[in-house]
């Protein structure tokens, strides 16, 4: 069967067999004036889509280009000098509105021109997302650059074809290609990708322990900050939490920011923290926090389980009929269960009976209970489902430092690694890695990078000496 070859490939060919037929294909010679045309349409188009998409940029060169050509060189430096001067004073007396209104917007345009738009091309070839088909080569097309205080945002509309998982893959090649430490791929819409490149860590130091400030605090919790700067809310009340990450990587951080943020309302009645402590060094710091409602001893870690169990089918009974969502209130406040080590209670408890008790309360508290207004914070070190068997049971969790990359999707859900939680690359150094997490809610696969205030023995002395006595039962 004959073939037709591409371009001008048939005029190369040597035939050995005596009178063979090569077909040479028709070649049209386009216009010159066509291909002039269709040059000058896409550089138009082009103009028209850059100054739409970076105004400022494009004022402040244009500008004074027009006056130099209208009025000459000296008015044109006037109004350079009278606009930088302008520029310059909001600088000084306002940066926070300066950044939002001016400086991210440069920042994003000389970004696209410098950096994203000249190498867009070889990136996108080396690391194979464009694609070459019948001698033409097809793109991924490069829509927009945005700039946040600690990111560049880049939207990009991917082939047809293309699924976000081709371009999860390639994370590591485009961090590289861009110059930038990494690369998080998310799905914006169908056809389209936002990459999100960070410039900047403001995780990387330590976070000290937040203020008091007195407001009640029950549903959404001051825990620490986002990797964007912006303070970082955990919800509590109405979920359960499960903290995992390997040994020295923060979960105490998370555990008592949790329980700092709730004092207020455990002093106004609304909230009761009951802690479990079996490895007798974290929550033990703070027991007088706690009163009546601590434990250490396995047996009584399993009798405190129960009672909660008990609070919460007795809260069930009542409310069946009358309401589906628990509003704390003094008499029926939000309990707090706290598990430091969930494990020694789970899979490293000798004792069978007990644990199988352990285990049975832990599953009915974590289907049932937050309906009822009682919910589980645990603390895990390994993530395997033999280790915790109601791993699941958790509708949000937080995966910190890590030891194996399939860990991460163990603890937050299949291709959360792909979507960029590299719990497994934070850093080991305690002042740059402890506290750092990538929390998954339920209502959003998206993994959010969040660091903990640490809460220092000082600072869980200080939480003794004022709020003591507001954990026991009343």
């Amino acid at each position: 069967m004959l073939r037709k070859l591409p371009g001008d490939y048939t005029r190369d060919i040597v035939s050995t067999v005596p009178n063979s037929v090569v077909f040479r294909p028709v070649v049209v010679n386009t216009p010159a004036i066509f291909t002039i045309c269709s040059m000058l349409f896409r550089a138009v188009v082009g103009l028209v889509r850059m100054v739409w998409r970076h105004p400022v940029a494009c004022l402040i060169v244009t500008v004074p280009l027009v006056l130099c050509l209208l009025y000459g060189w000296r008015v044109a430096l006037a109004l350079v000098v009278a606009v930088t001067s302008s520029l310059l004073g909001w600088r000084l007396t306002d940066p926070v509105s300066f950044t939002a209104g001016v400086g991210l917007r440069l920042r994003a345009w000389w970004r696209w021109m410098w950096t994203y738009r000249r190498h867009w091309q070889p990136v996108m070839v080396v690391s194979g997302l464009a694609k070459h088909v019948g001698g033409r080569e097809y793109l991924p097309r490069l829509l927009k650059v945005a700039c946040t205080a600690t990111a560049d945002v880049v939207t990009v509309k991917m082939l047809s074809g293309q699924a976000a998982a081709d371009w999860q893959d390639k994370a590591d090649n485009l961090a590289h290609g861009f110059a930038g430490p990494e690369c998080r791929v998310k799905l914006s819409k169908p056809g389209r990708m936002t990459l999100v490149f960070p410039r900047c860590d403001l995780l990387s130091t330590p976070i000290p322990a937040l203020p008091i400030s007195g407001d009640v605090q029950v549903s959404a919790v001051p825990i620490g900050l986002r990797e964007d700067g912006a303070p970082y809310l955990l919800k509590l009340h109405g979920t359960h939490v499960l903290v995992a990450g390997a040994t020295g990587a923060g979960k105490g951080s998370w555990l008592w920011s949790a329980i700092r943020g709730l004092l207020p309302a455990m002093r106004a009645g609304l909230v009761e923290v009951w802690a479990l402590d079996p490895k007798l060094m974290e929550l033990s710091y703070g027991q007088a926090l706690f009163g009546d409602r601590y434990a250490a001893d396995p047996g009584a870690c399993t009798d405190l389980l129960e009672a909660a169990v008990k609070v919460m089918q007795e809260r069930a009974g009542r409310f069946a009929g009358v309401q589906r969502n628990h509003v704390p209130t003094v008499e029926d406040p939000f309990v707090l269960v706290v598990v430091d080590e969930v494990a020694f209670l789970t899979a490293y408890q000798t004792d069978r009976k007990l644990k199988e008790r352990i285990t049975s309360a832990l599953a009915t508290l974590t289907t049932q209970g937050r309906a009822v207004g009682v919910g589980v914070l645990a603390a895990l070190q390994d993530p395997r489902k033999e280790i915790l068997s109601i791993r699941n049971l958790f509708p949000d969790k937080i995966a910190l430092r890590l030891d194996e990359p399939t860990q991460v999707d163990l603890v937050l859900g299949d291709g959360a690694r792909d979507r960029g939680a590299l719990a497994d690359q934070i850093s080991s150094t305690p002042s740059r890695g402890a506290g750092v997490g990538y929390v998954r809610l339920e209502a959003s696969p998206e993994p959010v990078r969040v660091r903990a205030a640490f809460v220092s023995d000082f600072d869980i002395r200080a939480m003794v000496a004022e709020f003591a006595g507001a954990g026991e039962a009343r």
